[in-house]
């Protein structure tokens, strides 16, 4: 008779994987819901597969380490082919059934269950992004947003009404499409879209869009859905462009901070020099004015009429 095998679980996880991953390649392997497969994690031994070859309880076990799970191949027992047990136990089913078939494999292996990448959505905050794609559609974005201000300056110029609402309205668009890409990219990382608050909160704001450019994404699906597509070259030239212009911009920044300070100190030396008392360095070279007596002068001219 031939050698059957049962596949046992006991909640164990793999190095690295968190429970909410587990849970979700689970509930897609067994076909079910994901609060189906909470019975799972209760530290309890279950059965979950029986009467299983060597090489199909092989692919079995392979298909649970692909879901991010620990199992272990059990020999089972040989049934006794008793009437009595026949009658009074009815054969035990399978807890969870991942196929038509109550003794079939796994068809497929669980990584190939979920998609491949996901759908890029640029108006939505649902999905992920990385790193390069948020560098490039945030490029796109603020050239669309320098066209429409020039735009809104030429019918500015026509009618103060017409300019002012268009510009409200490119103003509300880019707040609310940078929200989405700010979204999509915390989603990567495995965070709530919620921490784009923190661009509100001083000093705090002005590192955040740091942090989403360098965190980088999770490793496979996580609970915000299956990994974002491979980055095409258009989009890693787009985010090579953006992190020029970043610099360049940066050093501009500083270059004319430091010439605004340099301004400001020669004017205020200008004005010191200008407040200290003004002296004439030709004052000191005038001979001094010996006065002369009157009579000495009287004396001298009589002498002269004498002789």
């Amino acid at each position: 008779m031939a050698e059957h095998f049962k596949i046992v679980f006991e909640g164990q996880l793999r190095t690295g994987v968190e429970l909410e991953t587990a849970r979700l390649n689970l509930a897609q392997l067994f076909k079910t819901d994901v609060s189906g497969v909470d019975s799972l994690f209760t530290g309890n031994p279950v059965t979950i597969r029986r009467s299983l070859t060597r090489d199909d309880a092989q692919r079995y076990l392979a298909a649970l380490n692909d879901a991010g799970v620990e199992g272990r191949i059990e020999p089972e027992e040989p049934v006794s082919l008793s009437l009595e047990e026949v009658v009074e136990h009815a054969p035990q089913r399978p807890y969870f059934e991942p196929a038509a078939s109550p003794y079939a494999p796994p068809r497929t292996p669980v990584a190939q269950e979920w998609p491949a990448v996901g759908e890029l959505k640029v108006f939505s905050i649902h999905g992920r992004i990385g790193r390069l794609r948020y560098l490039a559609w945030s490029l796109a974005l603020v050239g669309v947003a320098m066209l429409v201000a020039v735009l809104c300056l030429g019918v500015l110029s026509v009618s103060l009404v017409a300019g002012g609402l268009l510009g409200t309205v490119a103003f509300v668009a880019f707040v609310v499409i940078s929200v989405q890409i700010g979204a999509q990219r915390l989603h990567d990382a495995g965070m709530s879209a919620w921490l784009l608050l923190l661009n509100l909160v001083p000093v705090v704001g002005s590192f955040f869009p740091i942090v989403l450019m360098a965190v980088p994404g999770s490793t496979g699906p996580n609970q915000y859905g299956p990994p974002p597509p491979a980055d095409t070259p258009r989009v890693k030239a787009l985010a090579v462009l953006w992190l020029v212009v970043l610099a360049l911009a940066i050093v501009a920044g500083v270059m004319g901070g430091l010439k605004t300070i340099q301004e400001e100190v020669e004017s205020t030396t200008s004005a010191y020099e200008q407040a200290l008392p003004y002296d004439d360095d030709s004052s000191d070279t005038e001979q001094p004015t010996v006065p002369v007596d009157p009579v000495d002068i009287g004396d001298s001219s009589d002498s002269n009429d004498d002789q």
